[in-house]
Protein backbone atom coordinates (compact mmCIF):
# COMPACT_ATOMS: atom_id res chain seq x y z
CA UNK A 1 0.00 0.00 0.00
CA UNK A 2 1.05 3.22 -0.91
CA UNK A 3 1.89 6.70 1.51
CA UNK A 4 -1.05 8.64 -0.57
CA UNK A 5 -3.73 5.15 -0.02
CA UNK A 6 -2.73 4.31 3.49
CA UNK A 7 -5.93 4.79 5.67
CA UNK A 8 -5.66 8.13 7.21
CA UNK A 9 -5.61 8.01 11.38
CA UNK A 10 -4.19 11.25 12.32
CA UNK A 11 -6.33 14.28 12.46
CA UNK A 12 -5.18 17.17 12.41
CA UNK A 13 -5.79 20.90 13.74
CA UNK A 14 -10.02 21.87 13.54
CA UNK A 15 -10.27 25.41 11.31
CA UNK A 16 -10.49 27.77 14.66
CA UNK A 17 -7.33 25.91 15.33
CA UNK A 18 -5.74 26.14 11.85
CA UNK A 19 -7.07 29.93 11.72
CA UNK A 20 -4.74 30.46 15.18
CA UNK A 21 -1.67 28.69 14.18
CA UNK A 22 -2.19 31.34 11.04
CA UNK A 23 -2.73 34.29 13.65
CA UNK A 24 0.60 33.32 15.52
CA UNK A 25 2.90 33.29 12.40
CA UNK A 26 5.07 36.00 12.03
CA UNK A 27 7.19 33.73 9.20
CA UNK A 28 6.79 31.20 6.90
CA UNK A 29 9.80 28.97 5.68
CA UNK A 30 8.33 27.37 2.11
CA UNK A 31 10.85 24.56 1.74
CA UNK A 32 11.02 23.49 -1.42
CA UNK A 33 10.19 26.46 -3.25
CA UNK A 34 10.49 26.86 -6.91
CA UNK A 35 11.54 29.82 -9.30
CA UNK A 36 8.90 28.29 -11.64
CA UNK A 37 6.05 30.35 -12.24
CA UNK A 38 3.91 27.03 -13.34
CA UNK A 39 4.57 25.42 -9.75
CA UNK A 40 2.31 25.16 -6.75
CA UNK A 41 4.98 27.15 -4.45
CA UNK A 42 5.57 29.75 -6.43
CA UNK A 43 1.86 30.84 -6.49
CA UNK A 44 1.91 29.92 -2.66
CA UNK A 45 4.88 32.31 -2.60
CA UNK A 46 3.52 35.08 -4.91
CA UNK A 47 0.08 35.15 -2.93
CA UNK A 48 2.04 34.83 1.18
CA UNK A 49 4.28 38.02 -0.36
CA UNK A 50 1.66 40.49 -1.58
CA UNK A 51 -1.30 39.41 0.20
CA UNK A 52 0.04 39.06 3.87
CA UNK A 53 2.17 40.50 6.26
CA UNK A 54 4.33 37.71 7.07
CA UNK A 55 7.94 37.25 6.72
CA UNK A 56 9.14 35.08 3.94
CA UNK A 57 11.54 32.83 3.18
CA UNK A 58 12.77 31.02 0.52
CA UNK A 59 14.34 27.40 0.82
CA UNK A 60 15.37 25.46 -1.84
CA UNK A 61 19.79 24.02 -2.56
CA UNK A 62 20.06 24.76 -6.37
CA UNK A 63 17.85 27.94 -6.64
CA UNK A 64 19.26 31.61 -5.82
CA UNK A 65 16.38 34.08 -6.46
CA UNK A 66 12.63 33.37 -6.22
CA UNK A 67 10.54 36.94 -6.91
CA UNK A 68 13.87 38.59 -6.11
CA UNK A 69 14.23 37.63 -2.58
CA UNK A 70 17.63 36.03 -1.36
CA UNK A 71 16.80 31.98 -1.35
CA UNK A 72 18.86 29.68 1.56
CA UNK A 73 20.11 26.66 0.88
CA UNK A 74 18.61 24.90 4.36
CA UNK A 75 16.32 26.44 7.43
CA UNK A 76 19.51 26.33 9.33
CA UNK A 77 20.88 29.34 7.27
CA UNK A 78 17.57 31.03 8.12
CA UNK A 79 18.25 34.43 9.89
CA UNK A 80 15.66 33.70 12.26
CA UNK A 81 13.66 30.67 13.73
CA UNK A 82 10.70 30.68 11.57
CA UNK A 83 7.04 29.82 13.01
CA UNK A 84 5.92 27.85 10.06
CA UNK A 85 7.50 25.39 8.14
CA UNK A 86 5.63 24.93 4.76
CA UNK A 87 6.65 21.85 2.26
CA UNK A 88 7.05 21.14 -0.98
CA UNK A 89 8.79 18.49 -1.25
CA UNK A 90 8.10 14.58 -2.05
CA UNK A 91 6.99 12.24 0.76
CA UNK A 92 10.03 10.57 0.92
CA UNK A 93 12.05 14.06 1.94
CA UNK A 94 9.48 15.05 5.13
CA UNK A 95 11.18 13.10 7.72
CA UNK A 96 14.06 15.07 7.17
CA UNK A 97 12.52 18.23 6.72
CA UNK A 98 10.87 17.62 10.25
CA UNK A 99 14.60 16.99 11.70
CA UNK A 100 15.73 20.21 9.72
CA UNK A 101 12.76 22.30 11.39
CA UNK A 102 13.14 20.96 14.95
CA UNK A 103 16.88 22.18 14.92
CA UNK A 104 15.87 25.34 13.56
CA UNK A 105 13.27 25.73 16.01
CA UNK A 106 10.08 26.05 14.24
CA UNK A 107 6.70 26.10 15.64
CA UNK A 108 4.41 24.56 12.55
CA UNK A 109 5.49 21.84 10.39
CA UNK A 110 2.34 22.50 7.43
CA UNK A 111 2.73 19.87 5.00
CA UNK A 112 0.95 21.32 1.26
CA UNK A 113 -2.12 19.40 -0.36
CA UNK A 114 -1.36 16.04 -1.62
CA UNK A 115 1.19 15.45 1.05
CA UNK A 116 0.23 13.21 4.22
CA UNK A 117 3.06 11.40 6.67
CA UNK A 118 1.71 9.87 9.43
CA UNK A 119 4.59 9.01 11.66
CA UNK A 120 5.83 12.72 11.08
CA UNK A 121 3.01 14.16 12.06
CA UNK A 122 3.59 11.95 15.13
CA UNK A 123 7.33 12.61 15.38
CA UNK A 124 6.37 16.60 14.94
CA UNK A 125 3.85 16.59 17.55
CA UNK A 126 5.91 14.47 19.82
CA UNK A 127 8.63 17.57 19.21
CA UNK A 128 6.14 19.82 20.42
CA UNK A 129 5.05 21.08 16.87
CA UNK A 130 1.72 22.19 15.50
CA UNK A 131 1.28 19.99 12.82
CA UNK A 132 -1.35 20.07 9.52
CA UNK A 133 -0.89 18.21 6.52
CA UNK A 134 -2.67 18.09 3.09
CA UNK A 135 -3.53 21.79 2.94
CA UNK A 136 -2.70 25.12 1.09
CA UNK A 137 -1.30 27.73 3.51
CA UNK A 138 -2.66 29.86 0.76
CA UNK A 139 -6.07 28.61 0.57
CA UNK A 140 -6.22 28.47 4.11
CA UNK A 141 -5.35 31.86 4.71
CA UNK A 142 -7.84 32.90 1.88
CA UNK A 143 -10.75 31.15 3.19
CA UNK A 144 -9.89 32.90 6.86
CA UNK A 145 -9.74 36.53 5.37
CA UNK A 146 -12.53 36.26 3.27
CA UNK A 147 -10.86 36.16 -0.11
CA UNK A 148 -11.39 33.08 -1.67
CA UNK A 149 -13.08 32.29 -4.93
CA UNK A 150 -13.65 28.37 -5.73
CA UNK A 151 -10.95 28.74 -8.24
CA UNK A 152 -8.85 29.81 -5.86
CA UNK A 153 -8.47 33.79 -6.00
CA UNK A 154 -10.57 36.75 -4.72
CA UNK A 155 -12.97 37.87 -7.39
CA UNK A 156 -13.58 41.33 -5.52
CA UNK A 157 -17.35 41.12 -5.51
CA UNK A 158 -19.06 40.06 -2.96
CA UNK A 159 -22.61 38.32 -3.76
CA UNK A 160 -24.61 35.53 -3.23
CA UNK A 161 -25.87 35.18 -6.73
CA UNK A 162 -24.25 33.68 -9.27
CA UNK A 163 -22.56 36.69 -11.52
CA UNK A 164 -24.00 36.51 -14.81
CA UNK A 165 -21.58 37.12 -17.79
CA UNK A 166 -23.25 38.59 -20.83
Amino acid sequence: MSASTAERTWSGPSAPERLEILRNTRSIAIVGASNKPSRASYFVATYLLSSTSYTVYFVNPVVDEILGQPVYKSLADLPEAPDLVEVFRKHDDLPGVLEEAKAAGAKTLWLQLGSWHEQVAADAEAAGLNVVMDRCVKIEHARFHGGLHLAGFNTGVISSKRQVLA
